[in-house]
């Protein structure tokens, strides 16, 4: 197990917590790979991560090769907060091993308050401030790129949106596992880097025009990048969501 220092003294709270997991705290997301709940230690929200058990090659892969989900949440965390970029503060992770390979593993952080996440804009019609919010995370966006950081799971349910006055936003990132780290990226691997997160084409107008405008770049050429990777995007994600749908109609 490994704690942010600021957190050290709760050491033993936060081990019973990722020891008492499975019996205690609050159902906050129960999905079908990994449970997230919601615990309180000295009278903080706390947002506890639980992955699930991997494989057994990744079992032994996670153990000798490769960080678990639950360390390069926290490294991550700590590397993104130390360039500025919004996410909730990183508490611990905590890693169990057998003689094979890694077991439960955990990712604890501060629960972040927030009032949407950014796949509201994408299904709500007309959402509130839409635009405004939309060149506001456009901007947060190119602040992540200009720190040479790739979030490999750019998609709609990842930022966290949170409204400090009438018209001003912060946004957090979460599901932090994979990432890249660049010197310097390239305004393809940008545009690519966003073409997860909405299928209309009116949003994605206006984040190439406000990309556009503090980049630089012409902004009819990034409209049409991040239009031609989005549109190759939902390509393959339909393609692939009919194919499983297929999968699970034969097997029934």
């Amino acid at each position: 197990m490994e704690i942010n220092p600021y957190f050290k003294p709760f050491e033993k709270e936060i081990q019973t917590v990722f020891n008492e997991f499975d019996h205690s705290g609050t159902d906050f997301i129960i999905g079908e790979r990994n449970r997230i709940k919601l615990f309180e230690i000295d009278e903080k929200k706390i947002n506890v991560k639980s992955f699930k058990i991997p494989n057994k090659i990744n079992q032994f892969v996670y153990k000798y090769f490769r960080k678990s989900k639950a360390k390069r949440s926290f490294e991550f965390a700590n590397i993104l907060l130390g360039k500025g970029i919004g996410t909730p503060t990183p508490i611990a992770f905590e890693e169990n091993f057998n003689g094979f390979g890694l077991q439960r593993s955990f990712y604890a952080s501060i629960h972040q308050d927030y009032d949407l996440t950014f796949r509201e804009l994408v299904e709500v019609k007309d959402f509130p401030d839409e635009e405004l919010i939309l060149r506001q995370f456009t901007r947060f966006c190119y602040k992540m790129h200009e720190n040479g950081i790739e979030f490999k799971d750019h998609s709609p349910g990842n930022t966290l949106i949170k409204r400090i006055s009438d018209n001003e936003y912060e946004f957090f990132l979460v599901d932090l596992n994979r990432m890249n780290f660049h010197h310097s990226m390239s305004i393809e691997l940008r545009m690519k880097n966003l073409s997860r997160l909405t299928p209309k084409k009116e949003m994605v107008e206006i984040m190439a025009d406000e990309y556009a405008e503090i980049s630089g770049e012409n902004s009819e050429k990034l409209f049409n990048l991040l239009w031609n990777f989005t549109s190759e995007f939902q390509t393959k994600y339909h393609r692939k969501l009919n194919a499983k749908n297929k999968l699970k109609s034969i097997f029934k």
